[in-house]
């Protein structure tokens, strides 16, 4: 049964996957533009790699990343279904905490979340 509070989105400064907020990938964008900086001066800068400036300057490149990935069978290769679902357990005990904080708010989550414990 799915929990309810897996429908409920995350803010961006929530989320843990993301390395850069959208106002940061803004500035990456602006910063190269002027000629003033490498790419990879700016991943140094921002902690990123490469490979991910080039993405957020050239978003052509990521479709055709994403294409391409799809066409090899995605990253299913490399899926693990013990480790799929300690990832996925880790992930409702975050969000458990944030309902704790009071940073997350869903009247029915919080019935949903008592039952994860």
């Amino acid at each position: 049964m799915p929990y309810k509070c897996e429908k409920i989105k995350l803010h961006e400064t929530q989320k843990r996957s993301a390395k850069l907020t959208s106002e940061q990938r803004v500035e990456i964008y602006h910063k190269y533009a002027t000629g003033k900086y490498s790419q990879r001066a700016l991943a140094s800068e921002y902690g990123v790699s490469r490979r991910l400036v080039t993405f957020i300057i050239d978003p052509k490149k990521h479709e055709e990343n994403l294409k391409r990935r799809d066409e090899r069978g995605g990253s299913m290769q490399y899926y693990d279904r013990e480790t799929h679902t300690i990832k996925v357990r880790e992930h409702r005990r975050y969000k458990h905490s944030l309902v704790l904080k009071g940073e997350l708010k869903d009247e029915n989550c919080w019935l949903q979340i008592s039952l994860w414990v």
